[in-house]
């Protein structure tokens, strides 16, 4: 409409398509105002589908919407959790946003005794480096766990189908994405079972 609107020569036309182009943006501002207000409350559902080797969707553009001032604990949940630098880069993106994270709870599994070793080692070498940023790791093992998430002691709650780990090997940057399903709620929104 705006490139119409540049072509047009008609003085009452102009006026016309430029209070229909005034109507349009003040209705997306009102629909933004009225999803951050929902976002607030806790009573929104998003659901994104990332496309195999996409780009764009980093922990932060993914996540900062749900991180707010009063966030201080986060919890994930990731029985893979791999390659852990990608749980680096995630626990990096926390103390670059603006909350204050005190506490980071990771409940994973174990995947043999070889490679065991190295993930308790790689977990204490970053527990240690949170640590001097004053946030405490809490790292607790399960082998029953499936499930993936991370929640965020606010009230949301974010499920990645593949985990932190949906980035592909990189080659160059932009990181590249695996297919992949996110979910974002609030647990104001949830049954108690």
């Amino acid at each position: 409409m705006i490139t119409v609107f540049q072509t047009v020569k008609d003085d009452s036309k102009k006026v016309h398509y430029r209070e229909k182009i005034k109507g349009y943006m003040d209705r997306a501002e009102q629909i933004k105002d009225h999803v951050n207000k929902l976002k607030e409350e806790g009573k929104y559902h998003e659901q994104m589908k990332i496309a195999d080797s996409s780009t764009g969707f980093s922990y932060e553009s993914l996540l900062k919407p749900y991180i707010r001032d009063g966030l201080t604990e986060v919890w994930v949940q990731d029985p893979y959790v791999r390659h852990l630098y990608n749980f680096l880069r995630f626990c990096e993106m926390l103390l670059k946003c603006q909350c204050k994270v005190k506490t980071i709870h990771l409940l994973t599994s174990g995947r043999g005794k070889d490679s065991s070793a190295q993930q308790t080692s790689a977990l204490a070498e970053i527990k240690q480096s949170l640590q001097s940023q004053n946030v405490c790791l809490d790292v607790q093992y399960s082998s029953t766990i499936h499930d993936r998430e991370i929640r965020f002691n606010n009230g949301w709650i974010i499920k990645i189908s593949g985990g932190l780990d949906y980035f592909k090997k990189p080659k160059v940057p932009p990181k590249e994405c695996h297919e992949t399903t996110v979910d974002i709620f609030h647990t104001k929104h949830t049954k108690k079972t």
